[in-house]
């Protein structure tokens, strides 16, 4: 039987990279982009559960409780790009089974989800290449700045033009 993964996350660019990467290595996923999506998903039983620490407006460590009552899920791990030692003891006590920063490793992500060491399903044959992760890295800072070229730039530490000829590009991520 193929494991269930909900990954609950408001950038959408992360979301469809999240979902490759699990389709890929076995799991069938469901996604929840918005609040409202999550309130429609007709599902009962989740086997696992990928929670964006800032859900929108939302609080993932306030989501964590009805979560797993409402999905009763093997795990339920936090992803945030905004990691501190504080929200990670807060999620854990909140009852996520683990706290990982954005960008995640797919081995990472894949070691978190598994009930035990001997289910640990083998990464992709195709993992993602160094371009994948590079756009999918300035996807996230260019929503994070809401779309400005200039502060993605500064943010990244490259010239502006560089920015806009790699984004000119197709992305390298196959759909």
């Amino acid at each position: 039987m193929t494991e269930s993964v909900l990954i609950i996350d408001d950038d959408i660019q992360l979301l469809l990279a999240l979902s490759q990467r699990l389709e890929r290595s076995g799991y069938r996923v469901y996604t929840a982009a918005t609040p409202g999506e999550l309130e429609q998903l007709a599902l009962n039983q989740i086997d696992h559960i990928l929670l964006d620490l800032k859900f929108g407006d939302y609080n993932g460590l306030d989501l964590i409780k009805p979560l797993k009552q409402r999905f009763n899920p093997a795990n339920l791990v936090i992803l945030t790009g905004y990691a501190s030692i504080a929200t990670s003891v807060a999620a854990i006590k909140a009852g996520a089974t683990d706290y990982l920063a954005k960008p995640i490793q797919t081995s990472v992500l894949l070691q978190s989800l598994a009930v035990d060491e001997t289910e640990i399903p083998t990464v992709s044959e195709h993992p993602l290449t160094p371009a994948q992760l590079e756009w999918e890295h300035i996807q996230r800072v260019m929503q994070a700045h809401e779309g400005n070229i200039s502060a993605t730039a500064r943010a990244l530490g490259m010239h502006r033009r560089t920015l806009q000829r790699k984004l000119s590009k197709h992305s390298p991520i196959k759909q």
